[in-house]
């Protein structure tokens, strides 16, 4: 089995340069991630797809982040736009897990087409009415048994049409006032209030293969962002009992302090398994990767695992599941 970069890297536009083909054959990144400056047309992004595997040298997942809403990386034609997720589940009443499931569903096939195999949803954050308006239309719903079902649907919809899901933000953005691409949140709830709702909705996802951890301070456990808390990220495996892959969210977000390679290198030791690095800036890349380094052996196994949970799906017809989502009622709730 290939020995794994310590990290998911992005890559500066359509298609690879020498440079960076050199550079990811050199490092094997256990995957990649694409964006907007990454998609121009179907054919071009499966070349795409195709030239970082065959630079990475192994079968690497290619993350997106195509939850619908404003976070789509993905538009028509290539793919379906989608209302906010918090707005589609409150259309639905109480049809929203199969409507949700259907929608995902939908959304895998759609990525499978294209080569890309892994999406960065269900997001498990426990929406208020405070929540930062960067967040709260991307939540399914305010009570953690609405998250949870919600999540648990999106998951299924990802995972039988052949797309790794990643549930996010562990262990929990909801109460965040701040935008953490910008600045750092540090969340005042006690350990009693954030366990009974923020870490309550991962719970019942601690067997998922992948999980993303979230930027922001828990004063009650922690003054370090819980990406580079040791204590935090005890809690996200011995509390909260994730056994998958955990990965940063975007290590160049400014809600960290220091270089991108100093972040990456913190997170990696206060425990998380994978370093995401999303920009596609090959200094940073650099020297991130001359930091991070290959995976710890027990990161190995959790990267080997999450691979070997990727399924091939049977066929889908999106326009008859398309036909199913459009057939459901809508406000029953």
């Amino acid at each position: 089995m290939t020995r794994f970069g310590a990290a998911i890297l992005g890559c500066a536009g359509t298609r690879l340069s020498g440079a960076e083909k050199l550079f990811f054959r050199d490092v094997t990144p256990f995957g990649f991630i694409l964006f907007a400056r990454n998609i121009e047309d179907a054919g071009q992004v499966r070349a795409l797809c195709a030239e970082l595997r065959e630079a990475a040298g192994h079968e690497a997942p290619i993350f997106i982040d195509q939850e619908g809403g404003r976070v789509q990386r993905l538009r028509p034609p290539l793919a379906r736009d989608w209302p906010a997720p918090l707005d589609h589940v409150r259309a639905y009443g109480d049809q929203a897990e199969q409507a949700m499931y259907l929608r995902y569903r939908i959304i895998a096939a759609e990525l499978r087409d294209l080569g890309i195999d892994g999406n960065c949803a269900p997001m498990l954050d426990v929406a208020e009415p405070g929540t930062h308006r960067f967040l709260r239309n991307r939540c399914y719903g305010e009570s953690v048994d609405r998250v949870v079902a919600i999540g648990q649907a999106v998951a299924r919809g990802l995972d039988e049409g052949g797309v790794l899901p990643v549930i996010k933000h562990i262990p929990g953005h909801g109460r965040a006032r701040l935008d953490s691409h910008l600045d750092l949140p540090v969340i005042e709830a006690g350990r009693e209030a954030l366990d009974a709702v923020d870490f309550a909705a991962f719970r019942p996802f601690a067997d998922m293969a992948l999980g993303m951890t979230a930027h922001l301070v828990y004063r009650a456990i922690d003054d370090a962002p819980a990406t580079v808390s040791e204590g935090m990220i005890h809690l996200i495996r011995e509390d909260i009992g994730f056994g998958g892959l955990l990965m940063t969210d975007d290590i160049s977000m400014e809600a960290l302090s220091g270089t991108v390679a100093e972040r990456g290198r913190a997170s990696l030791d206060a425990g998380c398994d994978v370093v995401l690095h999303c920009n596609g800036e090959m200094t940073e890349m650099l020297a991130l990767m001359r930091r991070a380094g290959e995976m710890s052996d027990i990161a190995q196994r959790r990267a080997e695992a999450a691979l070997a949970s990727r399924r091939t799906p049977p066929d889908a017809d999106i326009e008859e599941l398309a036909a199913e989502l459009e057939a459901l009622p809508r406000d029953a709730a």
